[in-house]
């Protein structure tokens, strides 16, 4: 077990104890909640967590990178799909944030970029560090699978759907990401967006990567909850339109006092009003 599970499954146990949900919001039943992208820890606290409250309650949790979340909830095969993008046929509860990371290795000293210039790099117009005020190196893309939502939203943002060059390498744990930048050495110096926790978590434990400022705005989480670091995507809740009882209920608790905290381990809860 990781010191990030064992913060998680105490901070669920603290919450519990200290806000338990009332007896009259319990419910029972099976919920599936389906997801490709990096909140895959994130879900699996809440549901847990969810669960304790709710004894009667089951959540099955499908996960995987390459599948369509939104697509399963369409057609009944799960009743959540957790997504950075909303759909017109279904609708949207945010839970949090995530800003969008870029990461460089270490020793690439270009200080900082533009949102275009991201747009830029991503879309294979710009191929040289040197460019960018960086080291005389070539840029080596790394991209995310088709179906993950975090590329999803991160092609939206910039404006470059589709424009993301065939030979960029293709990676899908952010985890894995993070190796590929610290392994990539010149003539090569590799870039990649990764959610900003994992970022900021790679910084803080001396890996030898950094994350670049965007439009002179710093990535870290008061830049991300206020919106001026444009990077961010909204965390997502899709479900179908329709009464459900137990996915009402699961994301009232997303969004209550012990779920935000949840959220806020690894994201950027949503501010409290």
């Amino acid at each position: 077990m990781t010191g990030r599970s064992l913060i998680t499954q105490l901070c669920v146990g603290l919450m519990l104890i200290i806000s338990p949900l009332p007896a009259s919001a319990q419910v029972a039943g099976t919920l599936v909640i389906a997801g490709n992208g990096p909140e895959q820890a994130t879900i699996e606290a809440l549901a847990r967590a969810f669960e304790k409250a709710n004894p009667r309650a089951y959540i099955d949790i499908l996960w995987d990178e390459d599948s369509t979340p939104v697509r399963l909830v369409q057609t009944g095969q799960a009743q959540i799909a957790v997504t950075g993008m909303k759909d017109a046929t279904l609708t949207a509860s945010q839970i949090g944030w995530d800003g969008l990371g870029i990461l460089v290795h270490l020793s690439n000293f270009t200080k900082e970029v533009t949102t275009q210039q991201v747009a830029d790099v991503f879309a294979g117009k710009v191929r040289e560090w040197s460019e960018l005020g960086g080291p005389e190196t070539r840029i080596l893309l790394i991209d995310r699978s088709r179906t993950q939502n975090i590329r999803e939203t991160f092609e939206s943002l910039l404006g470059i759907t589709g424009k993301i060059p065939g030979t960029a390498k293709v990676i899908g744990p952010d985890d894995t990401v993070v190796k590929t930048v610290v392994g990539t050495l010149p003539p090569l110096s590799a870039v990649a967006y990764v959610s900003l926790s994992t970022g900021l978590s790679a910084v803080s434990n001396g890996v030898a990567v950094r994350l670049l400022p965007v439009d002179k705005i710093e990535p870290e989480v008061p830049t991300v909850r206020d919106g001026r670091y444009s990077l961010r995507r909204p965390l997502l809740l899709l479900s179908k339109q329709e009464a459900n009882p137990l996915v009402e209920t699961f994301i009232a608790f997303a969004l209550s006092p012990p779920g935000q905290a949840i959220v806020g381990e690894l994201y950027v809860a949503m501010p409290t009003k």
